[in-house]
Parts: C-alpha cells; structure tokens; sequence
C-alpha cells in the first residue's frame, strides 16, 4: 500500500521546493518506486526536479475532447484515453511525474473525468510513495476516488496572513471531507526562528507545527539559475530542515 503525501498552500511560500525535496529524500533513502503528482494549476514541480514534463493530463483532456472522433478503429474510447494518458507520464531515474495541468475549460469532461480518476488512482497505487504538489485550492485532492492522503503538509510563509492562510486551507479540506489522516504546517524562510505570535496563532487554531524551514540563499541562487531544487548539496539547511520533517513523520506513519 503506497503512502501518499501532499503539500499545499498558497503560492510563494515554498510548497513546491519541499514537494521536490521529499521526492528526492524518498527516492535516496527508501529505494522505493515514487510518483510525484504535479497539481498546481501554475506547474512547476518538474523544473524543480531537474526535468520537464512535454504534457499535462489537462492538455491530454483538451485534445481528446476536441478530437473525440479521430479514434483510431479498433480501439474503444476508454483504452485511447489511457493511452494517451500514459503519454503525460515522464519516467526519470528513481522518480515518475505526471503534471495535471490547468483545471478544465467549459466544455463537457464528465466522461473523461471518470477514466482519468480511475486511471490515476490505479497508476498511484503502483508506487511505493506517492508526493503531490497541490495549489491552495486542493481541486484535483478532491478529485481522488480511493484512499486518501496520508499526511498533508500546508506550507506559509512567516507571516501572519500566511499562518492564517494555511488555517483556512485546513478548514477547506475538512469542509470538502477529504480523506486526509493528518495535517500539519510548514512555515519556510524563517529567519532567527518562529515567531511566538505566529507559533500562538497555529496552537490557537488547533493546527500542528511540523517545523520550519529556514531561510536559505542557495535555494534563490538555484532559482534564478534555473537550476533543479534537487541540486542542493547536503548541507543546504533547507535541504535538512526539509529532511527531518519527513524522517519525523514517516517514523509516525510506520507505527
């Protein structure tokens, strides 16, 4: 059975940065086959991987709905759409991605919604650990069929909107009762340590700290080279902040 990971949050508070982390720890420590589900609408998690993913699963769905008469004979509808699906996926040494892409247009999806669920619930359950890049908005978590999400980690930024921010985000999934067994926020670019108010206002809200993410000069170095997040050596504190959240909780979900 696979562990299923999510980060959330709202852009700028560095969710994509620690879903590509996890996905590099994971694939160094555990030996195990891991997906990682590029969700944000605004994709970039493959960038951050050091790779780059040709299609989305939300441009796959606009061709074949522009194209729904051009399958091939022989071939039924459903067999063409996973097809094409497994186009999406970019296979890389230790790690798959499938990037989702932009939510649909105002077209009719409700027939290739249904294959793409089940298609990708059957495809994660193939991995080991399964990382997912979400947007704040969580729409394609909403989406899944299956088992939920082990752990969501919800990213801000050290701000008191931002804190506040990841709240609302917890109450949005309890809302769309989504089945998530534990959340708990990150709060990244910390400088000299959390801020007692912000500590207080995550306490007060009943949210869980899983830690911080300090501030480190190396991940904007790689960001405006264009270089992968996974480059950072292992010394990079964002690297081992990163590092231990995940020892921690994987710990916790192995018990």
């Amino acid at each position: 059975m696979s562990v299923v990971i999510a980060v959330s949050g709202k852009g700028g508070t560095g969710k994509t940065t620690f879903s590509a982390l996890a996905v590099d720890y994971l694939v160094r420590t555990t030996g195990k086959a891991v997906l990682a589900v590029d969700a944000d609408s605004n994709a970039n998690l493959d960038q951050a991987l050091g790779t780059h993913a040709e299609k989305t699963i939300g441009a796959v769905r606009e061709y074949l709905t522009e194209n729904v008469s051009r399958i091939p004979a022989g071939m039924s509808k459903e067999v063409w759409v996973e097809t094409m699906l497994r186009q999406a996926l970019v296979e890389e040494r230790g790690f798959d991605l499938i990037s989702m892409g932009r939510p649909e247009g105002p077209g009719c999806y409700c027939y290739l919604n249904n294959i793409f669920r089940r298609y990708l619930d059957i495809m994660t359950r193939q991995y080991e650990y399964v990382v997912m890049d979400n947007e704040a908005g969580m729409e394609h978590l909403s989406r899944r069929t299956t088992r939920g999400v082990d752990v969501m980690f919800i990213a801000s930024d050290p701000t008191v909107r931002g804190v506040r921010t990841a709240l609302r985000i917890r109450d949005l999934a309890r809302e769309l009762k989504l089945d998530i067994r534990r959340m708990a926020l990150v709060v990244s670019r910390v400088r000299d340590g959390l801020p007692d108010n912000l500590r207080t206002i995550a306490e007060e809200g009943k949210l869980e700290l899983a830690g911080v993410v300090p501030e480190d000069p190396l991940v904007v170095s790689l960001d405006e080279e264009g270089r992968a997040i996974t480059d950072l050596p292992p010394e990079s504190p964002a690297r081992r902040a990163v590092e231990d959240i995940l020892s921690r909780y994987l710990r916790t979900l192995e018990e």
